[in-house]
């Protein structure tokens, strides 16, 4: 399968790519410098800004299938709109194109998993420091489920650097979670996982360790 992998830099994009190289598909990376796109060894690169639909068109040509891991940084009081943009601008090139699977990987957090991370990240980490992302995040996820696409959102616990576990436990029904962590390299796994199946087509699990 030919893939497109947005937010491809970052630290659970590139792992994103390597997972989905091991597995032998051809990987497309959208990054916004090839100069910073270090250890995406295999993957076609395609320079530019992932809001761009110019510079998605050309980068999603022949592909089967898109893994959004865009991230942005903490915004405790500036508004963030690049997540909501580019996904606007993604889910109109995959429409026209004819590509259906959308895997985007979201947060804990966002839409209706909000109220699930603990006491500090409810209380204290998340309006604080996150407050102005997640409504972004928010917003990617309105956008992406109003589609007529394949899509599934991801909403990953707290990250942390650790090696692939393998124990990724994915819940829709969140009445006894509060709060957890999980591993970048079984999110990106977890991730190319659902290229394929369809059990978790339209909806949006959160993956917890």
């Amino acid at each position: 399968m030919k893939i497109l992998v947005s937010g491809a830099t970052g630290p659970t994009g590139q792992l994103i790519v390597k997972y989905a190289i091991e597995q032998k598909h051809q990987v497309v990376a959208l990054v916004r410098s090839v100069s910073r796109a270090h250890g995406l060894v295999g993957a076609q690169l395609v320079e530019g800004d992932a809001r761009d639909e110019a510079v998605l068109n050309h980068a999603m040509t022949g592909c089967d299938a898109v893994i959004s891991a865009l991230g942005t940084s903490m915004s405790p009081f500036r508004e963030v709109t690049l997540l909501s943009t580019a996904t606007k601008a993604l889910v109109n090139v995959m429409t026209r194109q004819g590509v259906q699977r959308l895997v985007c990987i979201t947060g804990m957090g966002a839409g209706d998993s909000r109220g699930h991370g603990g006491f500090f990240f409810d209380h204290l980490f998340q309006p604080l420091m996150l407050g102005q992302v997640y409504k972004d995040k928010d917003r990617q996820e309105r956008i992406i489920s109003a589609s007529a696409l394949d899509w599934v959102i991801i909403r990953p616990s707290v990250l942390n650097d650790k090696p692939a576990t393998g124990n990724v436990r994915a819940l829709t029904d969140l009445s006894d979670f509060h709060g957890g962590a999980i591993s970048r390299a079984d999110v990106a796994r977890f991730a190319v996982q659902q290229l394929t199946p369809a059990k978790w087509i339209h909806q949006s699990p959160l993956i917890t360790g």
